[in-house]
């Protein structure tokens, strides 16, 4: 056991494996859990330094907090499954956690409001808007119905122009409104036409890199 935890820590922080020192807040691994189930799943190993150095648990307070954080933290529950290693004397805890087939999964905020998350590199992002019309959408199974007029067009340009967008930014060129950009980003994901990305400015939009490679 001691080597299959070792070769999970060599391969670093990333998008589906995140290290935690330990766990004194439900609140804020619940933010995690969220961006975990809302994008590929991943493992939670608790007891691990951020640079990898095994710390191990101080005892059972942070099996409560991530059961706490995974059902009443997050909406729905997140499913977690934890396993004990020993290592060199020190226990280290593995939260492998699932992708949901409910999406969006949210959490709980300092503050109680539900807010949900996603996973990109080594961080988790808040999702917004459109994201959110993406997930809800994506478990209904209905198909999307693209209508290319001058928006849409004006969108796709500007994209093979400046390469990326925010809703913002679409929302002024275009003008529209923002419920009216936020549908139009929602179907070009859904159909594969754009993608989503975290970045300085907040989410942004940009042409998914086989429909930037065809055109």
């Amino acid at each position: 056991m001691g080597r299959y935890i070792h070769n999970l820590i060599l391969k670093g922080e990333g998008m589906n494996l995140d290290f935690k020192y330990c766990i004194s807040d439900p609140g804020k691994i619940a933010r995690t859990l969220s961006a975990f189930s809302n994008s590929e799943g991943g493992k939670l190993l608790i007891g691990v330094r951020d640079n990898g150095s095994l710390a191990g648990v101080r005892s059972d307070e942070e099996l409560y907090m991530i059961d706490a954080a995974a059902k009443l933290y997050c909406s729905p529950e997140v499913e977690v499954r934890i396993k004990s290693h020993t290592i060199n004397g020190k226990t280290i805890l593995e939260a492998d956690v699932p992708r949901s087939d409910f999406r969006p999964v949210r959490a709980k905020d300092e503050n109680g409001r539900w807010r949900s998350y996603f996973r990109q590199h080594d961080q988790n992002f808040m999702a917004d808007r459109v994201i959110l019309q993406v997930w809800r959408r994506t478990g209904k199974n209905r198909g999307v119905l693209l209508r290319f007029d001058e928006t849409e067009n004006l969108l796709l340009s500007h994209l093979r122009r400046e390469e990326k967008i925010t809703v913002s930014e679409f929302r002024q060129i275009a003008g529209i409104k923002g419920r009216t950009a936020e549908k139009i980003l929602s179907d070009f994901i859904l159909c594969g036409l754009i993608s989503y990305q975290a970045g300085e400015k907040g989410i942004f939009y940009r042409l998914s890199n086989e429909f930037a490679t065809a055109g």
